[in-house]
């Protein structure tokens, strides 16, 4: 077995997708916390591994990866014999799809702005800014329509197997759903509303996500 560490912070959205990954793909890993908001992911060290101080970092046998796409597209491809990416053409292309909007359209609104402003501000002893929530709902509905448009929820996102999308998108909902604007933002997206109801009480979930 290969030797497998994953460097990041916990409760990263993007730590949990590749987390999510290893757990459903049944993959030991060591983990090491590199906290983001204590600068651990700007010491010399982690710099090394990662130029842009970002997290995760993947690291396999001494080779190291990063950026989610490219960890998520390896754990996949050679360590869970690509079971987490549609077999269809098409159905893969729906899957990298939604992780696109996810990754340009929706992470920087719905966790950016609304779940940093009413989770991690009032956590740090701050005011949330609420000009800004406010004005970032409507591109999260954009964002979470465009998702709903393509995918199938059937009961996953990409079909009836669990894939790569479902991991990036299930840690924005665990957040997401802690804050007053979730039932707005899911207003128009009762597949994604479905799914959710399906997707969060999935074993690996529950022990991720906690």
């Amino acid at each position: 077995m290969p030797n497998v560490t994953l460097y990041g912070t916990p409760t990263s959205t993007y730590v949990r997708t590749s987390r999510l990954l290893l757990a459903e793909a049944n993959i030991d890993y060591n983990s090491k916390d590199i906290g983001i908001f204590n600068g651990d992911n700007h010491t010399a060290e982690y710099l090394d591994k990662h130029p842009f101080g970002k997290v995760p970092t993947l690291e396999v046998d001494g080779e190291t990866i990063y950026e989610s796409t490219a960890i998520t597209h390896y754990i996949n491809q050679k360590l869970a014999d690509s079971k987490f990416s549609p077999p269809d053409l098409l159905l893969e292309a729906k899957m990298r799809q939604i992780m696109s909007i996810i990754d340009n359209y929706l992470y920087a609104h719905a966790v950016g702005t609304i779940v940093i402003q009413r989770l991690i501000v009032p956590q740090q002893g701050g005011q949330p800014d609420e000009s800004a929530v406010r004005e970032a709902i409507a591109p999260t509905q954009k964002a979470l329509k465009a998702i709903e448009d393509v995918a199938l929820c059937t009961p996953f996102l990409a079909g009836s197997l669990i894939s790569i999308a479902d991991f990036y998108l299930i840690p924005i909902f665990i957040y997401l759903e802690k804050t007053p604007e979730f039932t707005t933002v899911t207003a128009q997206t009762p597949k994604l509303k479905a799914w959710w109801d399906e997707v969060k009480i999935l074993a690996s979930v529950k022990e991720i996500c906690a």
